[in-house]
């Protein structure tokens, strides 16, 4: 059945993939989703029509979501509200009966998009649809049946906003939507443990669905830090683990009240597996150990807020000085040293990681850097045998820098000739596409200032003026 989904207008990239992959998650085949616009909608509008088998998964799908405003049934849409009257005295009277019976409650909603409607209008709006047959009672705070009339101006393109040709409304059944108090119960301010790196709440709750993050699964963060991606998948339910090369975050914090542990705590959230001190370059596990993990969401460091780093120390590395094992009486409160971690090797590495201990069916969910030449996203993303890419979702945080929240997806076991494949993707990609990563261009480039270098004088240090859409960057 045909559904309107009208999602956030934030994130615009994230939006489709986190349905989609909700879609899989609660029994429907995400490759199979049909999509289209409404009439006179542009592709970035927050409104598409889905096709999903059953009301029950287009339930589950948009309370889970973090970017489903709501996704309704629709009884009549029209370009005026004549056409919208004739539109839902066409509908099937055995869709509408249960829903206006005498025994039941109701409330119905107004919202629009682009354009702020007067309270006084919308409440004459909403009295206008009298000739719905409505038998059961009004009840404002807690209905058991929400009805909306969502109305889009015809705005053009000037404020910013994806143009709409032709104004377009809407009215229908809310079948669900996205619960957005996740997001201040969790927003970062309030943790009691942070970090320079900790992830947003917003997009560690979209990590965690691109991941299926579900109870009975096993989640690791290669690259825990403070633990903000793990209490996302914690609170869907995910068992959780996580590693990282600093001990002092993992085991110290800043005391026994304020480290990992006390962000789970802070939320009622069930506790980590287990934390630990370990190298994404030298894993930690013992030999043999496979397919032990359901997903793997982390955030690597590439160098703009935090660099990379893996063990031995610039000496060590370099051959100046041999392997030691440390004193046992040195050893309580011994830091292990450190070198520079690229963000080539540390990519390569975390696939083979992923290659090795995630389940068949398991998802790989990381974010990836960009360097930005024109207007459009056309960058080769690091590739392995074992994986499947299926989504690619950016963030654009500057006028040469974004992110891309890759999702990919293992569908081949791993082997030594995996393996050797995958080193020789690695060392291709390495010499052909991340030379400015190796180079360590990317914190220059970020930190460089914010509108392009022009050899024009007469455009020189005037900013970019083309009009973007808003939600595209943020």
């Amino acid at each position: 059945m045909w559904y309107l989904c009208v999602f956030y207008h934030r994130l615009l990239d994230y939006r489709k993939p986190e349905f989609e992959s909700l879609a899989e998650l609660f029994g429907a085949e995400s490759h199979s989703l049909e999509w289209k616009l409404p009439q006179h909608h542009h592709p970035d509008s927050p409104f598409h029509y889905v096709n999903l088998p059953s009301e029950d998964i287009a339930r589950k799908i948009a309370n889970r979501s973090i970017l489903v405003k709501g996704l309704y049934e629709i009884w009549g849409e029209g370009s005026s509200y004549e056409e919208l009257k004739e539109a839902i005295n066409s509908y099937p009277d055995d869709r509408k009966l249960p829903y206006l019976a005498p025994d039941s409650t109701f409330r119905i909603i107004f919202d629009s998009f682009g354009k702020v409607v007067p309270f006084e209008d919308q409440t004459a709006r909403i009295k206008a649809m009298d000739y719905i047959p409505f038998q059961g009672r009004v009840n404002l705070k807690c209905p058991e049946h929400k009805f909306w009339l969502i109305e889009t101006d015809d705005y053009g393109s000037a404020n910013g906003l994806p143009p709409v040709v032709d104004k377009r409304i809407f009215f229908g059944r809310e079948i669900g939507g996205a619960d957005r108090k996740l997001l201040p119960t969790y927003q970062l301010k309030s943790r009691k443990y942070l970090g320079p790196t900790a992830m947003d709440a917003e997009v560690a709750f979209l990590m965690a669905n691109q991941a299926q993050a579900m109870p009975g699964k096993l989640v690791y963060d290669p690259f825990v830090g403070t633990g903000s991606i793990l209490v996302a998948a914690a609170h869907f339910g995910a068992m959780t683990m996580g590693a990282d090369i600093d001990i002092r975050v993992v085991r110290d914090g800043r005391g026994p009240d304020c480290n990992v542990w006390s962000n789970f705590k802070q939320y009622g959230l069930q506790m980590p597996v287990s934390l630990l001190r370990a190298d994404n370059n030298l894993p930690p596990w013992r030999p043999g150990l496979k397919e032990m993990f359901d997903a793997i969401i982390c955030d690597p460091p590439y160098g703009v807020r935090a660099g990379g780093r893996k063990s031995g120390g610039r000496k060590l590395l370099k051959g100046v000085v041999g392997p030691y094992t440390v004193p046992e009486e040195k050893r309580t409160g011994h830091i292990p040293s450190t070198a520079a971690y690229s963000l080539a090797e540390c990519v390569h590495d975390l696939l083979d990681l992923a290659a090795k201990m995630l389940v068949m069916g398991g998802r790989l969910v990381y974010f990836y850097p960009v360097l930005r030449d024109s207007d459009t996203l056309d960058v080769e993303f690091p590739k392995h045998p074992c994986f499947k890419l299926i989504a690619s979702c950016e963030q654009i945080l500057s006028y040469r820098y974004s992110r891309v929240l890759l999702t990919m997806v293992k569908i081949a076991p791993y082997n030594d000739e995996i393996k050797e494949a995958a080193r020789l993707q690695h060392l291709d990609f390495k010499e052909n596409h991340v030379k400015w990563l190796e180079e360590g261009n990317l914190h220059a480039a970020v930190f460089s200032p914010d509108f392009p270098p022009s050899d024009d004088p007469d455009t020189k240090g005037v900013k970019d003026t083309k009009k973007k859409y808003r939600g595209k960057y943020v």
